[in-house]
């Protein structure tokens, strides 16, 4: 392997805040803010808006959609006949 080509891997903090979790591991990611671990040591960490534990496919929680609204507003658009 060539040296001085390959980015530096360091222990990050990935922070979902909808969720309240965290998950401690290594990563390529620069980050301006740090937090300390369960460990006692700071590690930077970066903010997501999605993890595991807050998507809805595996957490089986699932969002009400209006699919009425849309079905009314494309029948009042399109004339409601199906050909």
């Amino acid at each position: 392997m060539r040296s001085g080509i390959h980015p530096v891997s360091r222990p990050v903090v990935f922070r979902d805040r909808a969720a309240g979790f965290q998950l401690l591991t290594r990563s390529v990611l620069d980050a301006d803010n740090v937090v300390e671990w369960e460990d006692g040591t700071t590690y930077p960490v970066v903010d997501v808006e999605i993890s595991s534990a807050s998507h809805p496919f595996y957490t089986g929680t699932s969002r009400v959609v209006d699919t009425a609204g849309r079905v009314e507003r494309f029948e009042r658009r399109y004339g409601g006949e199906t050909r």
